[in-house]
């Protein structure tokens, strides 16, 4: 990959070259991300978007249990909570749960019930202070945050000392610059590397890539899943939404009602699918499932 606004990490990752400081990077999140509806965020979601949030969750979270073989409740910290969704899933079933992010504005406007649970600011200097009042939790949630802090090899190294012995941490971070994007884009299929947002996004990571950076800071894959690959439609010039933007909204729509299709399988049997994906590098975004090493 030889996009010069990208350079290679020692343990495989892309990271961007010329990174903003800590402090132009938190005034972003704190001022522009949520409120003007960037990545994944909206203003309001129709109840079949509602539906597909829950299963994906659902998903990450039997598979989660199972791991730490645990059926009643415990403590979550969800780190980078956006708005709320995991937080008020794991709330519901009577887990003792706790969010950080730079902004509170997602889950005030998602899931307000919630809110007073979350701890708003630099990501780094609350997990820091965590840490110093030994605070732990069974579960630690990640999900879409890595990609976007300046240093996540510290991040992942941080979070160890919020990990109880037995815990887990779960991961979930973009699926970009993998061999199935390389092949659209060496053939003409797209015409640039979409998947490149800055400042959104300060890393790039792969499944191969995630795995690497988690054995290098002291933690052992258990799993590794994806989830349902959007990227697909790319392959094919009439739902090419790369190349016609006003083909997007349709492949969302398409995205949804399959994701539902495989949701209606149970839990195990998506999960199988969604664990099948991330073997041959494919998928929209990719979920480790990450046990401290002992």
């Amino acid at each position: 990959m030889n996009d010069p606004r990208l350079r290679r990490h020692e343990l495989g990752f892309l990271e961007v070259a010329a990174k903003p400081s800590a402090s132009e990077l938190a005034a972003y999140y704190r001022e522009a991300y949520f409120q003007n509806e960037k990545g994944n965020y909206r203003a309001a979601y129709p109840p079949e978007e509602h539906e597909v949030i829950g299963l994906r969750i659902a998903h990450r979270r039997e598979r989660a249990l199972e791991l730490l073989d645990r059926d009643g409740p415990g403590r979550l910290l969800d780190v980078g909570c956006g708005e709320g969704f995991v937080l008020a899933a794991f709330d519901r079933l009577g887990w003792q749960v706790a969010g950080v992010d730079f902004s509170r504005a997602g889950v005030e406007a998602m899931n307000p019930a919630v809110a007073d649970r979350v701890e708003d600011g630099d990501l780094f200097t609350i997990l820091r202070r965590r840490i110093a009042e030994d605070d732990r939790h069974d579960l630690v949630w990640l999900g879409n945050v890595l990609e976007h802090v300046l240093d996540p090899v510290e991040l992942l190294e941080l979070l160890h000392a919020l990990v109880k012995p037995g815990g887990l941490l779960v991961v979930t971070v973009p699926n970009d610059g993998n061999a199935f994007h390389d092949a659209l884009y060496e053939r003409g299929s797209i015409p640039d590397r979409f998947w490149i947002a800055i400042p959104d996004h300060m890393s790039y990571f792969t499944a191969d890539s995630l795995k690497r950076a988690a054995a290098a800071t002291g933690w052992d894959c258990r799993d590794i899943q994806a989830d349902f690959p959007i990227d697909f439609f790319l392959a094919h010039d009439g739902s090419n939404y790369a190349r016609d933007r006003s083909k997007g909204p349709a492949a969302h729509r398409a995205r949804l009602q399959l994701e539902r299709i495989i949701g209606a399988a149970g839990v195990g049997a998506a999960n199988r699918f969604y664990s099948a994906l991330a073997d041959v590098g494919l998928g929209r975004n990719i979920t480790a499932f990450l046990s401290p090493r002992s």
